[in-house]
């Protein structure tokens, strides 16, 4: 072989060595494929035996039935709940128009009626425009969505998928194309609180779904995807361009010609008048209906029961925004968690609006917490766009909430960057403030102590955020609002509001308290020495209350309580109880300080006034009436007393902001703040009304070292009973039989001035303030 030929031989050789190399690793990597697609479908098969016998009955669909609404009104006619499904409403698909139906088709699931249930080719699209970065798209078919909206939660997680396509292939066995769309187009939410397209049609155009048009009919069809964002009378901008796309998908599809399409997209729609706001009384109406179901059990939601409950509508909006303004101004004092989330946001300006319309589907606004994506951020300005499309701009006071989210040298995870899901407030001048959702939560509760009915009722900040009734549901520690049923029962024992107890330190062994030694401070660390009862509770002295339950037994005690409606197990015989160390419900301590302010009746709190049928007949109505006497648990005399105390507390003590503040003297209660702060209470009456507001984390923790019921319990009341008091006369409580007035103050008659005890503690020393030297010694101490 010449050396000319050898290059060339060699060049061969190489060649098919790499040739044969190449075919080897091909049938590898073909092996390899072959045995991971193998264990695939192995695993595959065993996740599909082991989760379709799991799956939910739904032998009921086939038979479904849309049922009769039970709905809850206020005292005043406001509608403020609605549960179950119109049966007017509910449009088979026969009568459905075929306009209508192909929107639908058009915008959820064109192949429909060629697919087994998934659409394996709408899946495979979505795999790639999700990958390429052509913007998110969803391979939900119309038969799955009807599983997820019938047996799943809203969960986004890839079990949740899994049942969802197994629902949707068991669903298609028993049920024909057409009645699986006659479901879809009958129980899907739409926004403006309509189900179903029927009902859409009404609420939105004002209309019956069979006299509406192609530009109509793709409106509503583009709701399904995120009925907020797509909102037409919310959000026009962002509506009109998901109409416009149905549009382009019905012609797409051969549903409308051209000439329908171009006239389609120019027809300017007309709205039916939006509702107005509806009234925030979502925790009454769910109790309301937890009481209805417990007595009509299934029926409730097919007789088509009306409810009218005892509160009044102005009371709970005012109740309400109360509730939030005195949350949101604690928030204002937190640090900053943080955004919600992070969106990858495209870099082309016009998918920007449709890629944060579908991340903001997950963050709904929260009333006046706006949610929106940072668009652009700085130091010194954040701009954001909101799930209206509408941009907003902050700056100055505006970021201040936000202020460690905005250092350059701040945590990565709580950064507010590009793409951040933010809220936004806007204050009574037109001014942006970047905040948060509060993870602190709260109650109020309003109530007639003559009849029981609540007026209001609020059982949380947010009942989107957490359905948890903490009017109802939340067992805390009273704290000091608990101290008026001590005292109560001292006044049985001899104690009057002159008698002096010394306010001095004091130490408990664990056989006091039931766990472990115990030395009691109060709030402000001081002890003030000998004062009279009155002064003691007005001053909320945490010293008195325990020389005073230690005094009267807390045995007794325990059982006195009773007579208000706390539960004894609740509150153990410990001089602990003197401090509000048990449990209650915001609600039980309506109906006890309705005690006092009633002149001591115990009276069962009333939420349902009346129920009737869908024909008007009464079924079911509470007299709303003044008690029985055999409903007292407490001597006129007591109530009143107790009820002179508790004005003094509004006069001078902790409360004294609320006479200020009110301008009337005829208002009476109790500020409390727990061990650690975490709980901050007001109660407090008007002889009209009671009233308590209860603010704390529903996993107790501190709510800060200056945090009381006084400062976070007590405006919100203020700010309730400044209104429901507006027009209610000034009322003092009158004397009843048995009591006498010695110096300007009450006692029990047969314990006039000095008859009954006159003194507690006195030999017990108060410590001595510091000198100025020791003061020195103490902050050089501190110093160091």
């Amino acid at each position: 072989m010449s050396p000319s030929e050898r290059p060339a031989a060699a060049t061969g050789v190489a060649a098919t060595r790499w040739y044969g190399w190449f075919l080897k690793a091909l049938f590898a990597l073909a092996a390899v494929a072959g045995a991971v697609l193998l264990a695939g479908l192995m695993l595959g098969a065993t996740a599909l035996a082991v989760a379709y016998p799991n799956l939910p009955d739904i032998s009921g669909i086939t038979d479904y039935q849309p049922k009769l609404l039970l709905r809850i009104f206020s005292a005043d006619g406001v509608l403020i709940g609605e549960f179950g499904e119109e049966r007017r409403s509910f449009t088979p698909i026969a009568q459905t128009p075929q306009v209508m139906r192909d929107a639908v088709l058009a915008a959820e699931d064109a192949r429909f009626y060629e697919h087994g249930g998934i659409d394996y080719k709408g899946v495979l699209r979505a795999g790639i425009a999700n990958f390429s970065g052509l913007g998110s798209q969803g391979a939900s078919t119309i038969t799955m969505q009807v599983a997820k909206n019938f047996y799943l939660s809203t969960e986004k997680t890839l079990t949740r998928k899994i049942y969802e396509a197994l629902l949707a292939f068991k669903i298609e066995s028993l049920l024909s194309k057409d009645q699986i769309l006659e479901l879809y187009m009958n129980q899907i939410y739409l926004g403006q609180r309509a189900y179903g397209f029927a009902a859409a049609s009404e609420a939105y155009f004002g209309k019956p779904l069979k006299e509406i048009g192609i530009a109509e009919a793709a409106m509503l069809a583009g709701l399904p995807k995120a009925p907020s964002a797509f909102n037409p009378i919310a959000n026009p901008k962002r509506a009109i361009e998901r109409q416009h796309y149905v549009i382009e998908r019905m012609f797409d599809n051969g549903f409308i010609s051209s000439e329908q399409r171009d006239a389609a997209r120019e027809e300017r729609l007309r709205y039916h008048p939006a509702r107005d706001v509806p009234l925030h009384a979502e925790f009454a109406a769910e109790t309301a209906r937890q009481l209805i179901f417990a007595q009509y059990g299934n029926e409730a939601y097919t007789r088509g029961l009306n409810a009218v409950l005892t509160l009044d509508a102005k009371d709970q909006a005012v109740a309400y925004r109360a509730l939030r303004k005195g949350i949101m101004d604690y928030e204002r004092r937190q640090f900053y968690r943080g955004p919600e989330a992070y969106v990858d946001l495209p870099l082309e300006a016009a998918e920007v609006d449709a890629r944060i319309a579908d991340a903001l589907a997950d963050h709904p606004d929260n009333d006046e917490l706006r949610a929106g994506v940072a668009i652009e951020v700085n130091p010194k300005k954040v701009v954001a766009m909101l799930q209206s499309g509408e941009q907003v701009t902050v700056t100055g006071d505006g970021l201040k909430p936000v202020a460690s989210g905005l250092a350059e040298k701040g945590n990565p995870k709580t950064q507010l960057r590009r793409g951040a899901v933010i809220r936004l407030v806007k204050g009574a001048k037109g001014e942006w403030t970047v905040t948060q959702l509060p993870e602190v939560e709260g109650a109020f509760v309003a109530m007639d102590p003559a009849t029981g009915a609540v007026r209001a009722l609020v059982g949380g900040f947010d009942h989107a955020k957490s359905k948890f009734n903490h009017v109802t549901q939340a067992w805390r520690q009273p704290g000091s609002s608990f101290k008026p049923f001590i005292y109560s029962a001292a006044l049985e024992k001899g104690f009057t509001p002159s008698t002096v107890v010394n306010d001095a330190p004091l130490f408990f062994d664990a056989g006091a308290t039931g766990s472990q030694p115990w030395e009691p401070k109060n709030y402000d660390g001081k002890f003030e020495g000998p004062m009279p009862l009155r002064t003691a509770l007005a001053k909320s002295k945490n010293m008195v209350s325990i020389r005073v339950l230690q005094s009267i037994g807390p045995a007794f005690a325990q059982d006195w309580i009773t007579r208000f409606g706390f539960d004894a197990d609740k509150h153990p015989a410990y001089l602990t109880m003197a401090l509000g160390a048990g449990a209650v419900t915001p609600l039980q301590m309506a109906v006890a300080y309705g005690v006092f302010a009633n002149g001591g009746y115990r009276v069962d709190p009333v939420l349902i006034a009346k129920i009737t049928d869908d024909k008007g007949h009464v079924l079911n109505e509470s007299p709303l009436a003044p008690p029985a006497e055999s409903a007292r648990t407490l001597e006129a005399r007591n109530a009143f007393l107790m009820t002179s105390l508790l004005q003094e507390v509004t006069r001078s003590g902790t409360a004294a902001t609320a006479k200020v503040r009110l301008q009337r003297g005829d208002i009476y209660g109790k500020t409390g703040t727990t061990n650690d702060s975490m709980d901050a209470w007001f109660a407090g009456f008007q002889r009209s009304l009671v009233a308590v507001v209860w603010i704390g984390y529903d996993q107790p923790r501190k709510l800060g070292a200056r945090e009381t019921g006084g400062g976070l319990a007590l405006p919100v009341w203020i700010d309730f009973m400044g209104h429901a008091l507006s027009n209610v006369p000034v009322e003092e409580a009158s004397a009843p039989e048995g009591v006498v007035n010695h110096g300007g103050e009450w006692y029990f008659e047969e314990f006039p001035h000095d008859a009954g005890v006159s003194s507690l503690g006195l030999e017990d020393k108060v410590p001595e303030p510091p000198s100025a030297e020791e003061k020195g010694s103490i902050l050089d101490f501190f110093r160091r």
